[in-house]
């Protein structure tokens, strides 16, 4: 979502037509972010307020991946969770408890305000016992102001502390992928992963057998491209480029 579709808020050139042409075309589609602060409701306005018309359905989060693959590992489960609304509404659906008593999991998430205390509460739990889980690796964030530390570099405190690390749901871990296939029963042969960046994006897509599309858009530049061990399958300037391509063999 955001580098390709929105940047702070604001529409990227061909984003609205973009996704225009795929709810005309009729071909399934999901917008990833690996940002677990919003519910899809939520981000659903946000981009509706951008001028983009995205379903509430087709937004899929790494706070909704991380639910769904703790459900699938330990049914009816609990946690303590450091995180905000699109992470404790996506656990709840799934039939989990909150709690700080003994839980299953300490489950990580974004937040705008990290919290010592909360912070400390996890790092005990995980020496009592509960298993680690992060939404996703990214190391900071983009705000208005500048760099914010993100759920990755919090993760990392608490790694120092514990001696544990946590084992990350959201991208580039192609689980997420995976799980976004299986939502819109799409099989990775016929499927494209459109990113903006090389180090969560286009791998994640790579390693679960997408085909990729790099847009110049986001984190990152032309340049930047080959000082990676991979590739994506094409590189263009932004989605306006793939417009003609909806409906077609990508």
């Amino acid at each position: 979502m955001d580098g390709v579709l929105v940047h702070e808020e604001v529409a990227l050139p061909g984003a609205a037509e973009f996704i225009g042409a795929l709810r005309q075309s009729g071909q399934r589609f999901l917008v990833l972010t690996n940002n677990s602060i919003f519910t899809p409701r939520d981000l659903r306005a946000r981009l509706l307020a951008s001028g983009i018309d995205v379903p509430e359905k087709a937004i899929w989060t790494s706070a909704l991946a991380t639910a769904q693959f703790l459900s699938d590992q330990r049914p009816g489960g609990s946690a303590y969770v450091v995180g905000e609304a699109g992470l404790t509404t996506a656990l709840h659906e799934v039939g989990y408890v909150m709690t700080e008593r003994e839980p299953d999991y300490v489950v990580l998430g974004e937040t705008r305000t990290y919290s010592f205390e909360a912070i400390t509460r996890a790092i005990r739990l995980i020496d009592d016992g509960a298993r680690f889980i992060a939404t996703n690796p990214d190391a900071s964030g983009p705000s208005q102001q500048g760099k914010l530390p993100a759920t990755g570099s919090v993760a990392a405190l608490i790694t120092t502390a514990t001696g544990r690390s946590p084992y990350y749901v959201g991208k580039p871990n192609p689980l997420m992928m995976r799980s976004a296939l299986n939502r819109i029963e799409a099989h990775s042969e016929t499927t494209a992963m459109v990113g903006d960046r090389m180090d969560t994006d286009i791998i994640s897509g790579l390693e679960a057998g997408l085909q990729t599309f790099l847009v110049l858009t986001g984190s990152t530049s032309a340049g930047q491209v080959e000082h990676f061990p991979y590739r994506p399958t094409q590189v263009v300037d932004s989605v306006a480029d793939l417009i003609g391509l909806v409906g077609g063999s990508a």
